[in-house]
């Protein structure tokens, strides 16, 4: 058995559309949405309403950490903005539509799939094809593995749209229970898993997650969410706890065989 695993699209549909390829299955662990490209100002729904200088300009702040003024400027550049009598809200779920459209449509049949903290989970059953399960807080046997899936983030300082509590977050991965493979958005609250060494900054991990990694020791725990972390890989008790890596910027899956 062969499953082919992703994160972080990001809306690169180019690649997401061979991903499953050689694969019986495909899993994709969320953040389907390009908001801003860190490497790429140019890229994303930031940049297309304000222009590559001003993603830039949030980009540094966001990577100083400096989140009130990025805030700040966010606010300004939307009250600047021509709508045309448009919300906010209205302006960036046409766009996340337009790039949902691409992306489902590039999944292959299966996939199995649950949301990242970028995703809005209220749209996805709009674009979900035929083929494609969406799961969060539930389990799927592939292959004869059981596969448990927990979706979105925690509550951090970005604000992005698909963040909950910690109370919420545990109350998922206790339903998921004990399972194979246990896949996630977010990794486990494991610091050398949580750091980002280039936007140096260290991105919410799940205590949950981890307590439940260490009392029901599944063979492999699938993450993503931090683009270039401190160790990919590493071993907690029983598990290998792998990070899938930054499908955006690789265009290549993590393939998992049994």
């Amino acid at each position: 058995m062969r499953v082919h695993v992703v994160s972080d699209v990001h809306g690169n549909s180019r690649d997401l559309a061979t991903a499953g390829d050689g694969a019986d299955a495909l899993v994709c662990l969320g953040d389907l949405v390009l908001f801003l490209d860190y490497a790429d100002h140019s890229r994303g729904i930031f940049p297309e309403l304000f222009g590559a200088e001003n993603a830039a300009a949030l980009v540094a702040l966001r990577t100083a950490r400096r989140f009130a003024e990025a805030r700040e400027l966010g606010r300004r550049l939307w009250a600047g903005l021509d709508r045309d009598g448009a919300s906010r809200e209205e302006v960036i779920e046409a766009a996340v539509r337009r790039q949902y459209a691409d992306l489902f449509a590039a999944f292959p049949a299966p996939t199995y799939a649950t949301y990242g903290n970028v995703d809005i989970p209220r749209l996805w059953p709009e674009y979900a094809r035929p083929g494609t399960t969406v799961l969060d807080g539930q389990r799927v046997e592939i292959g004869g593995r059981v596969f448990g899936f927990v979706g979105g983030g925690l509550t951090s300082p970005m604000r992005t749209p698909y963040e909950i509590g910690d109370e919420e977050y545990a109350a998922k991965i206790e339903a998921v229970g004990e399972v194979d493979v246990l896949c996630t958005h977010i990794p486990p609250d494991v610091p050398e898993l949580c750091y980002d060494t280039v936007a140096r900054r260290f991105e919410r991990g799940s205590s949950a997650l981890l307590d439940a990694l260490r009392t029901t020791r599944p063979r492999y725990a699938l993450f993503g969410h931090v683009h270039q972390p401190l160790a990919r890989r590493m071993r907690i008790g029983g598990t290998e706890c792998v990070n899938v890596g930054h499908f955006n910027a690789t265009g290549r899956p993590y393939v998992l065989e049994w």
